[in-house]
Order: structure tokens, then sequence, then C-alpha cells
């Protein structure tokens, strides 16, 4: 048997979709999941070598839930992303109107990204969540629902006609997704890569967050993404989700990350990878005295000094 693919399903999903766009997708077992907690829980438990999921989306920001199951429980490692432009259709059952819909579910980050299509067109329909788009339209194909948002290539594996279609209230609206793995090795870096942690800090005081965030700056670590998540431990008790360019190999990151963990109370380290649609040629150049050349100089020169080589 090929090696598998957990993916959060059922099959139809944007999930899927994004994960056939993998090269490496083709020589997998593809199995999907009815959540983010259980396709990751079956890389954890070696059910799977890796799981595929959604982890941001361009309109509302991280995915809570695969932050938090990254955040906590036996730590894993993100090796991969791919960036899916998103837009909805509404499914239904062949013969319904717009005047019958009463009912609609999606996976709760579509919700704010069709928001305004609902305001506009359906003010009355209650709104009811699942645990992905597909699996919306598998429970309107049971007659759960009365209509579901997913994508429109859904509509023919469950059943469903697509009422409307190219529904978004933002255009361009993308979805990130990781392909995670156990800890390894990260992959040799690209020129264009990405390098995400979570911290915690030591205590709370005036001025935390900005020393987090100065062992970044000072080595010239730019930040692509940075959100809080509550630790569970009280009101207040927060953990900071970062995304920043570069790779750990690189030396201001490497060096940022040592700084990090001298500072916080603890880092868990969520693996260094290709940005996606990005390439070297895409990247701005270091800021001056930042590149590698410039910190091995620099490092050379401490040690001139150590020896009276100055």
């Amino acid at each position: 048997m090929p090696a598998s693919y957990a993916y959060l399903g059922p099959e139809g999903t944007f999930t899927e979709v994004a994960l056939r766009t993998l090269p490496e997708a083709a020589t997998r077992q593809l199995i999907p999941y009815v959540s983010v907690q259980s396709a990751l829980d079956a890389v954890r438990t070696g059910e799977a070598e890796a799981a595929f999921v959604p982890i941001e989306n361009s309109v509302e920001g991280g995915i809570t839930t695969t932050l938090d199951e990254l955040v906590a429980g036996t730590p894993l490692m993100i090796y991969r992303e791919v960036l899916l432009s998103i837009t909805f259709a509404l499914l239904v059952r062949p013969g319904t109107e717009l005047t019958d819909i009463k009912t609609v579910s999606a996976h709760p980050a579509a919700q704010p990204q069709v928001r305004n299509w609902l305001k506009a067109n359906l003010p009355e329909a209650a709104w009811e969540s699942a645990a992905s788009n597909a699996d919306a339209a598998r429970l309107v194909q049971e007659g759960r629902y009365d209509a579901a948002f997913a994508g429109e290539f859904a509509a023919a594996r469950y059943g469903l006609t697509a009422l409307e279609t190219e529904i978004h209230d933002a255009e361009n609206a993308q979805t990130r997704f990781v392909l995670v793995g156990r800890p390894a090795r990260p992959a040799a870096p690209t020129g264009a890569d990405k390098t995400s942690v979570v911290l915690w800090q030591r205590d709370d005081h005036p001025g935390g967050l900005r020393d987090l965030l100065g062992e970044f700056a000072t080595r010239g670590v730019n930040l692509m993404l940075l959100q809080s998540r509550p630790t569970g431990a009280g009101i207040g008790n927060y953990c900071f989700c970062i995304d920043a360019e570069g790779h750990i190999s690189d030396r201001r990151m490497a060096e940022a990350l040592m700084g990090l963990k001298r500072i916080c109370r603890e880092v868990r380290f969520l693996g260094s990878y290709p940005r996606a649609e990005v390439s070297a040629a895409d990247v701005a150049a270091p800021l001056p005295g930042t590149s590698d050349l410039e910190f091995v100089a620099a490092s050379d020169w401490v040690a001139r000094c150590q020896d009276g080589r100055f």
C-alpha cells in the first residue's frame, strides 16, 4: 500500500483540491478525515505519513482550529504550503429555489467570506456550521439543511445543483493550506522560505510583546503572521503564533530563534518550508548588516578580538 496523506474531508473539500496540486499526492493514498483534529491525530499516531489542512485565509486570518492543534499536543512540523483561490457556490438539492432556503451550512471559516452575500440574498436564513464545506454539502444531500456553501466541484459528488456560483465578499480571496508531518530535519533552504514558531512569554510585563518582536526586528527578519491564541490557563494568558520570512539555516533567523529561546518560557518550532508561489528572485535582499556573510564577518571579528588580533 502507498503511504497515506490525511486531509480535512469528506471528499470534495477545497482542502482536497489544494492537496491534489502537490506532485507527491499522486503517489500517496489520500484519506479524508472528519476534522482537522482527527487528520492531525492520524499523523501523531502513525496512521498517516502527513496531514493536509487549512491554516489561514486572506479574509479572517488564521484558522484557529489548526493553530490550536499545532500549539498543543505532541509537536508536529510544517513541510509545505499551498495557496488556493476560493470562491463559493450555493449548493442545493435539485428543484430548490432561493425562496425555499431557510437553513444554510458551511465550515465556520466560510461565513466571513460570504456574510455580505447572505445578508443581501438570504437575510432570514439560519446559519449552521459544519465540519467542512463538503460535509455541509453532504448534509444538504441528506436533507438536514437546505443549502451549503462549498466549491462548485462538490455538486456532482453529492448530487446537488449549484444555484449560485462565484460567491465571495472579497475579491481574490485565498486560503493557505499546509502539509504537516512528524518532526524531522527541515528541507534545504530555497531562498524563498518561511519559518513558523509558537512563543510563550515567561511572564506578563509591559513591553513583553515588543521584546519578542525585537528579536526579529534587530536581525532584519520580516514577520508575515502574528496571531495570539489563549493558552487555556485563564483570561489574559496567551501564546503567539508567528510566521517569519526566512529559513532556520539563515544566520539572521537562527540568531533570532536563539534570542527567543533565551527570553521565552517556551518556543515551539513548527518548521521552515518553501513559500507558496514565491521564488528566490521575488524575495527582497536582506537589510544591510543582516546577510549571512555579514553575520559570519561579525562573528570572525569577535573571535579576533578575543585572540587580541583586532
